[in-house]
């Protein structure tokens, strides 16, 4: 459990990657598509509400709708700026960073029970939320299985 705290929470915070690769290239992917789809819902005219989503926007209170989309690929932006940072220069923090991933598309799910809406067709965020709950796990389990046995070897040679 230890050694799980400070994979996850490692001190210092430094650009040194603990374990497998894999996890950080798995975030660079990860950080370009919300870099993308950030922008898409910030500066296309329907913020993807109509175009990619398939909502109905021929209603009282799309401009609305709209709006919100922007705002959303605004929050985006800034994940995606967050996630940006710790691949470039706080690589240490990468196992956390899956860990938020994970948390960030548990939480939109949980919105889209709650708050359900009717879509034309299935967005593709709808289905890329799975593929990320399954890829952060993997990233999770391999960034701390990878950087126990890192962390294990560094004390075995101090």
């Amino acid at each position: 459990m230890k050694l799980a705290l400070q994979i996850f929470f490692p001190s210092p915070a430094d650009n040194r990657i603990r374990g497998s690769i894999i996890p950080w290239l798995a975030l660079i992917l990860v950080a370009g598509i919300g870099t993308v789809r950030s922008l898409i819902h910030i500066f296309s005219p329907d913020g993807g509400a109509g175009s990619i989503a398939g909502m109905n926007l021929a209603v009282t209170g799309a401009k609305e709708v709209i709006f919100s989309f922007a705002l959303w690929g605004a929050e985006q932006l800034i994940f995606a700026l967050i996630q940006w940072m710790v691949i470039v220069r706080y690589r240490s923090l990468i196992p956390i960073m899956w860990a938020f991933q994970l948390l960030e598309t548990l939480g939109r799910i949980l919105v889209g029970h709650l708050k359900p809406v009717t879509f034309a067709h299935t967005p593709p965020g709808q289905i890329e939320d799975y593929v990320y709950i399954a890829l952060s796990l993997f990233m999770m389990a391999l960034a701390l299985w990878s950087g126990e046995r890192a962390l294990v070897k560094e004390n075995l040679a101090a």
